[in-house]
């Protein structure tokens, strides 16, 4: 039997480099799987969040719901800003994170839809809608002939035949252009389209969306005089042949509380013999909201969800008819 022989001096440190090597490679590929693992776990625990905070939207939505009902029934005839309910923000925690959430009257805006008229299947341009919207986008600073333009274009994207008004588009406009599309022929459901129309830039779009809505009706704008606040006095004041923001402002200020009990008592102040409105849009002003918007917000440790409903009380129980949500992460 022969004796062990040591490695010479030079195969020792040949054997303690691979060693080394395959040590470090080893750490390396540890390092890399408790990476992969940590971004695993944290995009399951950013998931988890994300579900549960749905979740809570989903309970908010409801809650939501029982509060319109409930500003409906205790004042059946009228709906006006008693107990501070309208736009009020309100903050609750629940386990893991914070509700944000206000409810706002929701027919306080220019429908978008209001700009035509349906008969049957067949969608029109209606001139009041029209002129009311020219002259609250005159009232933003939009430069009247824009806001002429854009009225048109806006009808036109929305009726049912393809001749182009005056100062309108219809199809033969928008299949010209680098990127071809064609009108919807249709109601709106949600403001955002309107970028896509003819005239309305993104200065315009931003000057005008905050006073805009699109409800799931064609009917006049029904602004509650009850609940439209001071600041919101251009949608007042839009109802006029001779608006004016400041008298409208002041006009608002005064409202008793309580709000108006009859529609003939509004019209019957002096300040509104100026507006010259014609019926259909005297009565398009209303004493009680039918229309709520809900504005919720949940935000978990890593996950932020947003959500704009509206809840239709017109019946009761009360509907969820429109949902719009953004997540960010």
């Amino acid at each position: 039997m022969k004796p062990f022989a040591l490695p010479k001096k030079g195969e020792r440190g040949a054997a303690l480099l691979t060693v080394l090597l395959l040590v470090a490679v080893i750490a390396v590929l540890a390092a890399h799987g408790i990476d992969r693992l940590a971004g695993a776990t944290k995009l399951a625990s950013n998931a988890r969040e994300l579900s549960q905070a749905k979740a809570y939207l989903i309970a908010a939505e409801s809650i939501g719901m029982q509060s319109a009902e409930q500003i409906v029934s205790l004042s059946p005839g009228r709906t006006t800003n008693l107990g501070g309910w309208n736009g009020k923000e309100r903050r609750f925690p629940v386990p893991g994170g914070m509700i944000t959430a206000a409810l706002t009257d929701g027919g306080n805006c220019f429908n978008i839809n209001s700009l035509v008229s349906q008969k049957d299947d067949i969608l029109l341009a209606r001139p009041d809608g029209q002129n009311q919207f020219v002259r609250l986008m005159t009232l933003l600073e939009v430069p009247p002939g824009d806001a002429t333009d854009i009225t048109e274009s806006i009808t036109d994207w929305m009726d049912s035949d393809t001749v182009p008004s005056r100062r309108g588009a219809e199809d033969d406009y928008y299949t010209r252009l680098e990127t071809p599309y064609r009108t919807a022929n249709a109601v709106m459901v949600d403001i955002s389209e309107l970028r896509t129309v003819k005239g309305v830039t993104s200065d315009i779009y931003a000057r005008i969306a905050p006073w805009l809505c699109a409800l799931p009706t064609t009917d006049l704008s029904p602004i509650n005089i009850n609940t439209l606040r001071p600041e919101q006095a251009v949608l007042l004041a839009m109802l006029s042949e001779s608006p004016d923001i400041a008298q409208s402002r002041q006009f608002l200020g005064r409202r008793v509380e309580s709000g108006y009990g009859s529609l003939n008592d509004f019209w019957a102040e002096p300040f509104l013999a100026s507006f010259a409105a014609p019926t259909e849009v005297q009565g398009q002003v209303k004493l009680k909201t039918s229309w709520f918007r809900l504005d919720l917000a949940v935000e978990m440790q890593s996950a932020l969800v947003e959500e704009r409903a509206l809840v239709d009380a017109a019946r009761q129980p009360a509907r969820l008819v429109q949902r719009q949500r953004g997540d960010a992460l």
